[in-house]
């Protein structure tokens, strides 16, 4: 008989009301549509930073645009505490350095997972440096990312940095379908590829 399979959004929910104290989490964001449910979803249980880091995003106008619209997005959405964004640094050679070889892969293939460690990798750090309880990623929101990978992923980090890793699956409980809503409401740009040149081509393929 195999494992069920975990709820990752149940676990955060436990994690984070059973805190004696209001949790503090390093959230890795994307962008801002995937940002809105998410951060409407865990304002109301925890202490948030924001943690923009995608060198995956080429080219650097649209990482600014993005970048522009989350701010923008803090700005004009009412939430129950105020809501701090930290830019790492941006330096897409690094993500290069590996995609090059991987621009064949599929979406969810080798490439985005190296991606996704590297980001993710990169989050620990910060929650490290800001002083955060967890560190989680706004990326199981979307429908075309594997959540169990990523939860996988981030615990591995955590196993290995010393830090702790908040289980998420913000698609679940319509998630996905409020940040549509959100998007809407705040007239959000919504990008059709997930940031790097190989998903934007994917994208066009496919008629996105």
């Amino acid at each position: 008989m195999s494992a069920p399979k975990r709820r990752y959004d149940l676990e955060m929910e436990q994690m984070l009301t059973a805190a004696a104290q209001t949790p503090h989490v390093l959230l890795h964001a994307c962008c801002a549509p995937c940002s809105s449910a998410c951060l409407e979803k865990l304002a109301a249980l925890s202490e948030i930073t924001l943690f923009f880091y995608n060198p995956n995003i080429i080219p650097r106008e649209e990482y600014d645009y993005r970048l522009a619209e989350l701010r923008r997005l803090i700005r004009e959405m009412p939430l129950p505490r105020q809501i701090a964004i930290v830019e790492g640094e941006y330096d897409p050679e690094r993500f290069l350095a590996f995609a090059r070889a991987l621009a064949d892969e599929p979406e969810r293939g080798a490439r985005c997972q190296k991606c996704i460690r590297m980001r993710l990798a990169r989050a620990a750090q910060a929650a490290r440096e800001t002083g955060a309880d967890y560190f989680a990623t706004t990326l199981t929101l979307s429908p075309h990312k594997d959540a169990p990978f990523i939860n996988a992923c981030g615990e591995e980090i955590a196993a290995e940095t010393g830090t702790a890793w908040l289980p998420t699956d913000f698609k679940k409980q319509e998630g996905y379908k409020r940040s549509i809503e959100l998007s809407r409401i705040y007239c959000l740009y919504r990008q059709n590829f997930c940031g790097c040149p190989f998903s934007r081509e994917q994208a066009q393929r496919e008629g996105r």
